[in-house]
């Protein structure tokens, strides 16, 4: 199936139809539909083997769909390699963070804005960019010394340094002490002024610090969405997560 064009005036930055995964006879994924808007910060959630982290994964371009289709600005993008999703708009921070221990915080972000920026502007980004990840002051320190929490903000950084309009977080609060959460909740919430992010989480609490509309999946197909205190107060997401059988 494919997805009407849209235009600027429709506010819908993200679409899928009928977005399928199967793996052999296994589907991970099943006849999704899907759409965010403009500056949408959507939570994605559900319990192991739902089918987000694959959902997420076609959206990005490391897998390829069985069939359905993406559409990001209306344009179609399901099957592009990832490279060519990234230069239309979309960054993607995965759960580990992908940094390199003998560089500093300023050279991980600078060298994420030079590929959109001349030196000198690439400086002023990266500088802006280290303001709005609360990291100015340990912009001159090696990565590899930096906790957990820190090298998941400086990865959020590189992605905000190439100035994407959508920002995809895997488990952006995992391993986090409850300070770097609150912490991670305030930068999420800064990048969502001007940017739309998609964020998949367990992490329950920390949803709700971030939160307005939820997507819950549940065995590879959308079992609710809506606002976060509805999703979180309806039984059938508590049941799924108990591991109970949803009819």
């Amino acid at each position: 199936m494919t997805i009407q064009e849209t235009t600027p005036s429709d506010g819908i930055l993200l679409q899928t139809r009928d977005l399928t995964m199967r793996f052999g006879g296994v589907v991970a994924v099943s006849e999704v539909d899907f759409t965010l808007r403009e500056l949408e910060l959507r939570c994605l959630i559900g319990p192991n083997g739902a089918g987000k982290s694959t959902f997420f994964k076609m959206l990005t371009g490391q897998l390829k769909p069985s069939t359905g289709a993406i559409a990001f600005r209306g344009a179609p993008i399901a099957g592009d390699e990832p490279h060519a999703i990234a230069r239309r708009g979309i960054g993607i921070k995965t759960q580990v963070p992908n940094v390199f221990d003998g560089l500093s915080v300023r050279e991980h972000v600078w060298l994420a804005a030079r590929r959109q920026h001349l030196d000198r502007k690439a400086r002023d980004v990266a500088d802006e960019v280290l303001a709005r990840i609360r990291m100015t002051e340990l912009a001159d320190a090696q990565v590899g010394r930096l906790s957990h929490g820190q090298r998941q903000w400086v990865e959020i950084g590189m992605v905000i340094a190439g100035d994407p309009e959508l920002i995809l977080l895997d488990e952006p609060a995992a391993g986090m002490t409850h300070d770097e959460v609150l912490r991670t909740a305030e930068i999420i919430r800064d990048i969502n002024r001007t940017k739309a992010l998609i964020v998949v989480e367990h992490d329950m609490q920390f949803i709700r610090m971030i939160a307005k509309t939820v997507t819950v999946f549940n065995q590879g197909k959308v079992l609710v969405e809506a606002g976060v205190d509805q999703v979180l107060a309806d039984q059938r997401v508590r049941d799924v997560y108990l591991g109970k059988k949803v009819h």
